[in-house]
């Protein structure tokens, strides 16, 4: 069990690190960039499965995931709370598996960087929360 302070801060913590990592897919041009680096270093690493660019309809997708997530993240950093971390959790565990099944299906292993800090995340939100304060007890007896 941890602490509820704990909790809290592992959900900014899960905020920050989505509004990082996700900034970059708000608009096509900065969602292009971004690709565009991924397609680099899978080069550059020789990965058998490149990074696509994407069409218009796959772009469009990309920002409004982006949008959300950098929406949904800034609310998380501003009003953080154990159920807010709950829900966070249930979207990471979503996100995670159809990031496997994108790989699964021919994706960028890259994706798996993503996928490592969804699970992370998502389990440090899920872990039980201790009650009462942490410390010595003390009884009126």
């Amino acid at each position: 069990m941890i602490n509820a302070n704990s909790n809290l801060r592992i959900v900014r913590a899960s905020a920050l690190y989505d509004l990082i990592a996700t900034a970059a897919f708000l608009t096509p041009w900065t969602a292009s960039l971004c690709l565009k680096g991924f397609a680099a270093l899978s080069q550059a690493l020789e990965l058998a499965r490149p990074v696509p660019a994407l069409d218009a309809t796959a772009m469009l997708f990309a920002n409004l995931l982006g949008s959300l997530v950098v929406v949904w993240a800034v609310w998380r950093l501003r009003y953080p709370s154990r159920a807010v971390g709950h829900y966070d959790a249930l979207a990471r565990g979503l996100f995670a598996t159809w990031q496997l099944v994108a790989v699964a299906h021919g994706a960028s292993v890259l994706v798996l960087g993503f996928t490592l800090f969804e699970v992370g995340f998502g389990i440090a939100q899920g872990w039980p929360v201790a009650d009462k304060p942490a410390g010595p007890s003390r009884n009126s007896d």
